[in-house]
Order: structure tokens, then C-alpha cells, then sequence
């Protein structure tokens, strides 16, 4: 396997980047503004309500130390002082419970909706980024890794959003309210829960941290091993016909294993961190009982911010009763803390790699001729509004003036240079002259330049050195869009989406008829095998036309071409997957489709482009013989070589 690049910020697998949380909280607010600020209030209000216990514990255990120094047998009117300064404090206590439990509810709600909303929107703004890379993306990057951004990662937030980032607002609010609480009632008190709690943090630096890497490390193994399951999944045949099976479970034991270790790590940091903090809290809680008793019984005056304002008192058993129960709810709401650092450092793991995908510089477009349907007012071409089934290129100046020219399919290729990897030239040199109407064949060996050439004319890729133009028209000045739109394509892999025969043919023109589609069928001779299909062209087509055989596939894709109309085709082993009868078949109509359109054709099968006007011989990158199929056999050069058998393409 291959080793997988690890996002920028990752590369070192021990930190997270906190950059990634605040980038996630401000696209969170972004999306929901007013849902966001709703939540947030209802969470403040319900965690403060879950902070105030001590106080009115406070205040009641006063009531009652009172009561008690003060009791007398049969002394119902000192009770019932007593029960009527308590229950009022319990009433309103209850109250705000009540409130509590209801904005617990309706945050509860509203974070279910911006939850699922935040992803729906995460994974349209990651396709629709997608859409926009360049095709040397998806040549460098595996696609089981890509697929899972939308899957793994995806959900990594769904985790932070609905879960890790509420809990620890709320916990982050008790924590501090009753941080504050017990600095008013007691420093002593406090000083020892503080103790306690650097303890805490330390432990928590240490395990969490650790915990962190391997969370972070978990997301990209997960991803290689999708990777590596597409690949099987896709090479299925492939791996069974060469009795491939052994192996393949080996190397998919090795990343198996891979993802095991960095999970089982991960995990195992996570899960002993909740039992370790709140084991230190129990510790600490018995502490603050012994610590407070020893205080009690030597009458230490209290110093508070309460006994600063209403003057210094001695600690008494009013005070170390709430403490105990503060010191749990302080040591529970850490131990809240802890917990959701896992879940933020998978989160935070998991939006790294899909940022990295958000943040690909998307395909570079600087053209701004475009393509428009015009009509002819006498010989002026005038833009047209409507459909006029004629284009022109329209080109706007410097001086505010527009030129229309014709959407001829004149392509020129002057002495260009390009490599896929610099350092590595797969073209030198490469001039190609097409007509309007011209056929012309590129013929060589495997890896000679024919595909790539093809590739240029599309702007897959951009040149190095030398010009493209089209219709006079340098092609870095139009629009990728509207030059792609110009140009139909039948390539050796055929790919067909998921929807009825009918979708997958009007997929080259959206806007087709149902009789244009079954027109084009007809012209590339698959409306036979069609109509034979068990619903014709209502048959649903899944798993890229698994249903069909190759030649069908093929077939549909030519259809698919055809009915996209193109003044300029380009045919790469189109007929590669045919046998030879459904060939003859298919290339009377291909000859129809070619009538009138300039034509680029790559095939290893001569006899299919000895019909050619021009015939270009590649090899290594350069264009070593042109000229017609008569022209080339009579120089008996490589062309005669390899058209009379005497060796081979390969």
C-alpha cells in the first residue's frame, strides 16, 4: 500500500489543531446564527440552574443548625419558623428546575436540527468543492479515501456538534459557577478542592494528549483501509482470476492491523482517563470531609468573599455540608471535561482532513471567452436568447467591443511540451493541425502520448511550453466549462451513473428529448440491444451498468455523445470493448456521427483508422510520421510496420 499523506497540521500525529474547533464553531454559527444563540442561552440557563443546589443547600442547613441549637421539646412554633423560611426556598428551587427540564428539551431539539443541518451542508459544500478540483486531485488521491470525508469524518462532527461541544459548555459553566460559589462561601474550602483539581488537569494533559495522537492517527488509517476495500471491491474480477484471494486477505490484514493498533491506543487512553479523574475526585471528596472536619473542630474563622462583604465568621457545619456536595458536582463536571476530549480530538482529527479537501486550490479557469447560441441577422451573427442550434465563441475586448466567431471545431496544436511529473516529459514538441470536418488518428505504443494529447484539448490538464487554439481562439482564454461543452468524448473506461438507460444516454445533454436520446441510439446502432432490455429505456442501470455487457456499456456511452451534438469529438479506443461484428455495426454510425464534426480518434485496431485524413505515429512523445493511410504505407516507415503485422504496438 501506498503511504497516505497526512494533512497539512497532522503530519506530525501529536497535536491537534485547535484552528480546525474555531474554524467548526464559526461555519456552526454561520449556518444558524439564530438557532445557535438559542441553544447556547438555553444550555447557559440550565447549567447555572444545575450550579445553584449549593446555595439553597446552604441556606436550608443554616435554617436547620438554627432550629437544632435552638430546639425545645413540643417547640412547634420554632418549626414552624423554620418550615416556612424552607419551603418557599424549595418552591422556587423547584421552579426553576422545572424551567430547567423544558429549555433541556427545546435545546435537545434545536441541536438535532443544526446537527443534521451543519452536515448536510458540510458534505454539499465538500462535493460541490470536489466538483471544482482539478482531475490531477482524483489521480493522486485514493478514492476510498476521499469517499470517506463524507462517511468517518463526517461523523467525528456529528459527535462534536451534538454531544462533546454542549457538555462541555454546560460543564465549563458549573464548573466555573461553582468554582465561584465556593470562593464566596470559603478560600480554606477551596483551596483544598483546588488541590485536587491540578491533580486532575495533570492527569488529564497527560492521558488526554496522548489519547489525542492516536485518535488523530485513527481517522487516517480508517481511511487508508477504505481506500484499500475500494480497490478490491473495484479489481474484484482481477483478483479472482489470478487466484489473488490469499494474498489479498494478507495485505488486508496489514492495514486492518494498522487501524486496530491506533484504535485500540486511542481507546485505551480514553477509557482509563473517566475512571482515573473520578477516582481523584472520591479521593478528593474524602479529603474535603477530613480537611473540613479538622477545621470545624478548631474553630478557624472563615474567610470568604461572603464574610469579606458581611464580615468574618467561624466555619461552621453550614458550610461544609454544600462544600462536600460542590466538590462532587465540581470533580463530576471535570470529569465531564476530560471525557469530551476525546471526542473533540476525533473530531477535530476528522475536520483536518475534511478542511484539507474544502481547501484544495479548485481547477484554475482565467478564461472569459464563452460560448452562446446565436442567429445570423443577414451575415452578422446576433446572440440569441433562445435555442438556435448555432454557437459562436463570444469574445469581449479590451475597448468593450465584442466578437462573435463561429464554433467551427479548428483546432491547432503548436509545439507543445508537457509533463504529468516535472522532471518526467511525456510531450516535445507536438504540433497538430484539425480542420473543421477532418478526421485525425493518433496511433503508437501504450504510454506513447496519444491519450494525453486529448487530455490538453480538454484543459484536463494545462501545457507547459508551446499553443492550443481553437477556432483562432487561444483555449487558456475560454471558459473550461464552455470549451468542455464544445467537445464530446468516448473514453476506453466506459461510466455509467446509477438511473434508467434514458438518464445515462441524456446525461451529454440534459435538456434532450426522449426522441433526440432514442435518436441518438439509433445513430450508434444500441437502440436494438435496448429495446430488448426487460423495461427498454425505462431499465435501471446500477454499479456502473453491471447489468449490461461491456459492449453494451460502451455503446450507451457513444450514445451519450452523440446526443450531445459536439462540432468537435474525440473517440479514445472507442471501440475497444466491441467485438468485431457489433463494430461494423457500431462505425456506420460512428461515420454518421463523424459527418461534418473534426474528429480525434485513438485506437490500437488500424483498420479503424485507415479512413482517417490524417494519421499521426507517436513515440515516446513525439510525433514521428503524419500523413493519410495511402501516404504513410507508401513511405513504408513504422505506420507500414506495424500495419502489415511486422511488430507489434506494444
Amino acid at each position: 500500500m501506498a503511504n497516505q499523506r497526512l494533512p497539512k497540521g497532522m503530519s506530525t500525529g501529536k497535536k491537534i489543531n485547535v484552528k480546525s474547533l474555531i474554524r467548526v464553531v464559526k461555519m456552526l454559527y454561520s449556518f444558524y446564527p439564530k438557532l445557535v444563540v438559542v441553544t447556547g442561552i438555553c444550555i447557559v440557563f440550565s447549567s447555572l440552574v444545575s450550579a445553584l443546589p449549593a446555595v439553597f443547600l446552604q441556606k436550608v442547613t443554616a435554617i436547620i443548625d438554627e432550629y437544632c441549637k435552638n430546639f425545645k421539646i413540643h417547640d412547634n412554633a420554632l418549626w414552624n419558623i423554620a418550615k416556612g423560611k424552607i419551603i418557599p426556598l424549595l418552591i422556587v428551587l423547584a421552579s426553576m428546575y422545572i424551567i430547567s427540564i423544558a429549555l433541556m428539551t427545546v435545546y435537545s431539539l434545536l441541536l438535532a436540527k443544526i446537527t443534521q443541518g451543519f452536515l448536510s451542508k458540510m458534505r454539499c459544500k465538500m462535493f460541490d468543492t470536489m466538483q471544482d478540483l482539478p482531475v490531477r486531485y482524483f489521480d493522486r488521491n485514493k478514492h476510498g479515501d476521499i469517499m470517506s470525508h463524507y462517511t468517518n469524518d463526517i461523523d467525528t462532527l456529528r459527535q462534536l456538534i451534538s454531544q462533546a461541544l454542549p457538555h462541555m459548555l454546560q460543564s465549563g459553566i458549573i464548573v466555573f459557577s461553582v468554582l465561584f460559589i465556593m470562593l464566596w462561601f470559603s478560600f480554606w474550602m477551596t483551596i483544598v478542592v483546588l488541590c485536587g483539581v491540578v491533580a486532575m488537569l495533570f492527569v488529564s494533559k497527560k492521558i488526554g494528549g496522548g489519547s489525542a495522537k492516536y485518535f488523530i492517527r485513527q481517522q487516517k488509517s480508517v481511511g487508508k483501509t477504505e481506500g484499500f476495500i475500494q480497490e478490491m471491491m473495484n479489481g474484484q474480477k482481477v483478483v479472482k482470476v489470478f487466484c489473488h484471494e490469499e494474498q489479498s486477505k494478507v495485505d488486508f490484514d496489514k492495514v486492518n492491523e494498522e487501524v486496530y493498533n491506533d484504535c485500540f491506543k486511542a481507546h485505551a487512553y480514553a477509557n482509563c482517563l473517566g475512571p482515573i479523574i473520578m477516582n481523584i475526585g472520591n479521593i478528593l471528596y474524602v479529603f474535603c470531609a477530613v480537611i473540613g472536619g479538622v477545621l470545624l473542630f478548631l474553630k478557624v474563622p472563615n474567610i470568604g468573599i461572603r464574610s469579606i462583604v458581611a464580615g468574618v465568621g467561624i466555619l461552621d457545619i453550614s458550610l461544609i455540608i454544600p462544600f462536600l456536595n460542590m466538590t462532587k458536582q465540581f470533580t463530576g463536571n471535570l470529569n465531564q471535561l476530560s471525557q469530551q476530549i476525546n471526542s473533540v480530538a476525533m473530531a477535530l482529527a476528522g475536520a483536518e482532513r475534511i478542511f484539507e479537501l474544502m481547501d484544495q486550490k479548485p481547477e484554475d479557469d482565467e478564461g472569459y471567452v464563452t460560448l452562446v447560441n446565436v442567429r445570423y441577422d443577414g451575415e452578422t451573427l446576433i446572440e440569441s436568447d433562445e435555442y438556435t442550434g448555432k454557437w459562436a465563441w463570444k469574445h469581449p475586448h479590451g475597448d468593450g467591443t465584442v466578437s462573435y466567431t463561429p464554433l467551427a471545431g479548428d483546432v491547432v496544436m503548436k509545439d507543445v511540451d508537457f509533463s504529468y511529473i516535472e522532471g518526467k516529459q511525456v510531450l516535445k514538441g507536438v504540433s497538430v493541425y484539425a480542420k473543421p470536418g477532418q478526421k485525425v488518428a493518433f496511433v503508437g505504443a501504450t504510454g506513447a502520448g496519444k491519450t494525453t494529447i486529448t487530455n490538453l484539448i480538454n484543459r484536463f490538464y494545462d501545457i507547459e511550453d508551446g499553443k492550443i487554439r481553437y477556432d483562432g481562439i487561444n483555449i487558456n482564454k475560454i471558459k473550461k466549462s464552455d470549451l468542455r461543452t464544445s467537445l464530446g468524448i468516448v473514453l476506453q473506461d466506459t461510466n455509467l451513473f446509477t438511473g434508467n438507460v434514458m438518464d445515462n444516454i441524456r446525461y451529454g445533454k440534459l435538456s434532450a428529448t426522449d426522441e433526440e436520446c432514442i435518436a441518438a441510439a439509433k445513430l450508434v446502432g444500441a437502440d436494438g440491444f435496448i429495446r430488448r432490455l426487460p423495461e427498454g429505456y425505462e431499465t435501471m442501470l446500477n454499479n456502473n451498468g453491471a447489468n449490461l455487457s461491456q459492449g453494451q456499456r460502451q455503446l450507451i456511452s457513444i450514445a451519450r455523445a452523440a446526443v450531445a451534438n459536439p462540432p468537435v469529438m474525440i473517440l479514445d479506443e472507442a471501440t475497444s470493448s466491441i467485438d468485431t461484428r457489433t463494430e461494423a455495426i457500431v462505425q456506420r454510425g460512428m461515420d454518421k456521427l463523424m459527418e461534418g464534426r473534426t474528429v480525434f480518434v485513438i485506437a490500437h485496431r488500424l483498420s479503424t483508422v485507415k479512413n482517417s485524413d490524417v494519421i499521426m505515429v507517436l513515440d515516446k512523445g513525439e510525433i514521428i510520421e503524419r500523413g493519410s493511410h495511402e501516404d504513410l504505407i507508401a513511405q513504408k516507415g513504422t505506420y507500414y510496420q506495424l500495419y502489415t503485422g511486422a511488430f507489434e504496438l506494444e
